[in-house]
């Protein structure tokens, strides 16, 4: 891999490939050149990297000649369209959608767990799903120490994990409510506003959504973990950025609250912040645009054996998106 690598950022009008961008000039990746990428639409808009405007151009199947990495945050069909494509260029793709995670020849990786199996690549990696990654931060640590043999999980998925689309909606319904207008809404089935939707993505026959099962499926190949259980509920809260999630742990081992913070305080990527007497535990108002995640509330369960409850926080542009995808690239380089 070259030293200097020409990067693309494919979908780099979206929110997550601005995030890219960003994160890209924040942590001086050493890239040579900047290629950014998206639909027709979007041809043409100067995008600023580093003090100086780059045009956007289209997203073609003759868009990698030339191209060592490429960042892909466009939706799961661009991604089964073009990362092949983009691979037998000789570019290694770093994908965000869900399109290859569990494909059994393209390593899903988060780097402070499995950085090893980039190795393994064939010209494409996976970025898990966001709640998964902001999860495995903290339980992955704990997994190691303690052994994990299930979780229940309930997940608080703020509004722009869905998009830019969404967050217009749910600024748009508080200002109908105040202003004691009828509420419309386009994104979401329900109103956002002042409200919970126990809903993130579509129903599976079984009654859990397609991302409440990403939990148990991602968490079982990046932990390199086969018999890992996790019962989620993802609930859409109207939050504008930053997801959170309460997890009840089993574990192997005894586990209590003064050996785990221990482990999680050593853990990289994560900020222990576990004082509720103080009223100081992880908050999105308090993650939102930070790399790293933050843990806490912990205590142990009172209904399980050997389990633990705590509470993560983490932005899900960054840590369960652009951030990951970005020290995924930083490990190709390694």
């Amino acid at each position: 891999m070259n030293k200097h690598p020409h990067v693309a950022v494919v979908g780099a009008t979206g929110a997550v490939g601005i995030e890219m961008m960003k994160t890209l000039a924040k942590r001086n990746f050493p890239l040579g050149k900047l290629t950014l990428l998206a639909s027709a639409r979007s041809v043409g808009k100067k995008l600023n990297f580093r003090g100086a405007e780059v045009t956007v151009t289209e997203l073609t199947t003759d868009s990698f000649a030339g191209i060592d990495i490429a960042l892909f945050s466009a939706g799961g069909s661009i991604s089964k369209e073009f990362a092949p494509r983009a691979a037998q260029a000789g570019c290694v793709v770093v994908d965000n959608s869900s399109a290859f995670r569990m494909d059994a020849a393209v390593p899903l990786v988060v780097p402070e767990i499995n950085a090893a199996d980039v190795k393994q690549h064939r010209g494409i990696i996976a970025n898990p799903n966001c709640t998964t990654a902001i999860t495995l931060m903290a339980l992955y640590p704990l997994h190691e120490a303690f052994g994990v043999k299930r979780i229940f999980a309930s997940s608080y998925q703020a509004v722009s994990g869905t998009g830019a689309k969404a967050i217009e909606e749910l600024e748009r319904q508080v200002g109908q409510i105040v202003n004691r207008q009828p509420v419309t809404k386009a994104v979401y089935p329900h109103q956002i506003a002042f409200n919970v939707l126990p809903q993130v993505d579509s129903f599976l026959p079984t009654g859990y959504t397609k991302e409440e099962m990403k939990m148990e499926n991602e968490g079982r190949k990046i932990m390199h973990h086969p018999t890992f259980r996790a019962s989620v509920t993802c609930v859409r809260v109207p939050v504008y950025r930053s997801h959170s999630v309460a997890v009840s742990a089993e574990f192997e081992k005894t586990v209590t609250v003064e050996a785990a913070r221990a482990v999680l305080r050593r853990a990289p990527g994560l900020e222990l912040v576990d004082e509720p007497e103080h009223h100081k535990y992880p908050m999105p108002l308090f993650t939102s645009e930070q790399d790293n995640c933050a843990v806490g509330r912990l205590r142990l369960d009172c209904a399980l054996e050997n389990g633990l409850c705590f509470w993560v926080c983490g932005d899900q542009l960054l840590k369960g998106a652009a951030l990951n995808a970005v020290q995924i690239a930083e490990e190709l380089l390694n």
